[in-house]
């Protein structure tokens, strides 16, 4: 590539990419994270195959895919055919037309055959976040013969946590024996004796990453092998990928936590427009879900002019309830995504949040009444000759809120989930503005109840 022009400047990218040989390869995504994707392009270009590689071959390039693009068609498809399969389809995924099908076309015929296999398993797939770069070895092999055969292939493969060993017939997977047992093991005897009695813990190709990280965290695994329904061995889902795939998870439902789409790029890199609109359809929907509670207050605009006292409790009433539904909410996303519960266990859940809600409802509604009867006894606020009333519709209807705050946003989450959507979605604004237009509503009824004949 030829050094970039800009504002009259011209930017020399080789002496940073001498710069960069020898370094790690995280250190050198961070690096390339400085720049434009053309600068960063002119970088890599420069860079000797093997460092550009490393780089890469780490999760942490922002934008990867477009830099990739950028490279000359030759230089870009040497590096993607040396890179890990699972890396290389990873950007696949991301690449745009022309160049994806263009890349595609010049890798070579096993690598593409790879690549196009692993991207056809769906995104979220155990199969999409798979390495196809594994040890598998012959049952009928000595210890020897394997460690001598990991010295061999070492560096063609992503990662060497344990050998695979299947049945040299039905080339199934019949065992997993890690390193350690390896090199510990007698190197004349079969690479069996050094496996262990139990059975592999195996995933397959369409499973949830999910079940993928739960495997993984449960058994305390570096490795989990794919198999294909017939046993056959298709690759491993790495810790490290699981890691990679957690975080990118995580900062996806954050973001939506606060009402915001998830953003694909990180903040100080996504356009202006594009940061407008991932936050404008959340905050338009919010805003006019809550036209919903300034047309639940009209409907009680009576009550509202006999007893004007009851408006100062609507900011604490309404917090209270989007408060405990989002809290409810928080757990019950997270258990979910821990299997902690089922869609099977919303019944159990209900159990649980309908009579907890109806205690912290009860805890806030003292703390309410106190605080009204603190004001009125010491003179800073006087709540008229019926403030006992008042105090009592205000605790009676915390009650009623947080415990319909918390039903709500625990179930919530399972309502999505059995329509097939994200449960993160339910975010805590979009849960405190369903609360707070039925907030009004309780705070109102209990109202008219209690002050019936004296206020309304």
């Amino acid at each position: 590539m030829q050094n970039i022009v800009e504002d009259g400047v011209e930017f020399d990218a080789r002496p940073l990419a001498e710069a960069l040989v020898g370094a790690r390869g995280a250190d050198i995504a961070d690096f390339l994270d400085e720049y434009d994707a053309e600068q960063a392009a002119a970088i890599v270009a420069h860079l000797p195959l093997e460092e550009a590689v490393k780089a890469f071959d780490q999760p942490g390039i922002d934008n990867a895919e477009e830099i990739v693009a950028l490279l000359p068609r030759p230089t870009a498809a040497a590096m993607l055919d040396a890179m890990s399969a699972d890396r290389t389809a990873g950007l696949f995924r991301w690449l745009e037309e022309p160049a994806r099908s263009e890349l595609l076309a010049q890798l070579p015929a096993d690598m593409r055959e790879t690549v196009e296999r692993l991207l056809a398993y769906p995104e979220e797939s155990a199969g999409s976040l798979m390495t196809t770069e594994f040890v598998a070895v012959p049952s009928t092999w000595t210890i020897a013969q394997v460690l001598h055969h990991i010295r061999m292939v070492e560096r063609t493969r992503e990662t060497v946590y344990a050998v695979y060993v299947t049945d040299p017939v039905r080339n199934t997977l019949v065992q997993a024996v890690t390193l350690r047992r390896l090199l510990s093991g007698d190197p004349h005897a079969s690479v069996l004796s050094a496996a262990p009695e139990r059975k592999p813990v195996t995933i397959g190709p369409y499973e949830q990453r999910d079940e993928a990280t739960r495997l993984i965290s449960k058994y305390d695994l570096l490795a989990i092998p794919v198999i294909d329904p017939r046993g056959h061995m298709l690759g491993i889902v790495t810790v490290d990928d699981v890691i990679d795939a957690m975080v990118e998870r995580q900062t996806a439902e954050v973001q939506r936590f606060g009402g915001v789409e998830a953003l694909d790029e990180p903040y100080l890199r996504i356009g202006f427009g594009e940061m407008i609109r991932k936050r404008a359809g959340w905050l338009c929907a919010l805003f006019l879900s809550e036209m919903l509670t300034a047309s639940a207050m009209q409907g009680f605009e009576s009550e509202l002019e006999k007893a004007i006292v009851l408006t100062l409790f609507i900011p604490l009433i309404m917090s209270s309830g989007g408060n405990s539904g989002s809290q409810a909410t928080s757990l019950i996303i997270r258990a979910l995504a821990l299997r902690e519960v089922d869609l099977r266990d919303w019944w159990r859940v209900a159990l649980r949040e309908i009579p907890s809600g109806a205690i912290l409802g009860a805890i806030l509604g003292m703390i309410g009444i106190l605080r009204i009867t603190l004001w009125q006894q010491i003179g800073f606020y006087d709540y008229g000759p019926h403030w006992p009333l008042v105090a009592l519709t205000v605790g009676a209807a915390l009650v009623g809120i947080v415990t319909f705050g918390s039903f709500v946003g625990a179930m919530l989450p399972f309502a999505l989930r059995r329509l097939g959507f994200d449960p993160a979605t339910a975010s805590a604004p979009f849960v405190a503005t369903l609360v707070d237009v039925t907030g009004l509503v309780i705070y109102f009824g209990v109202a008219a109840v209690i002050l019936h004949g004296t206020l309304l």
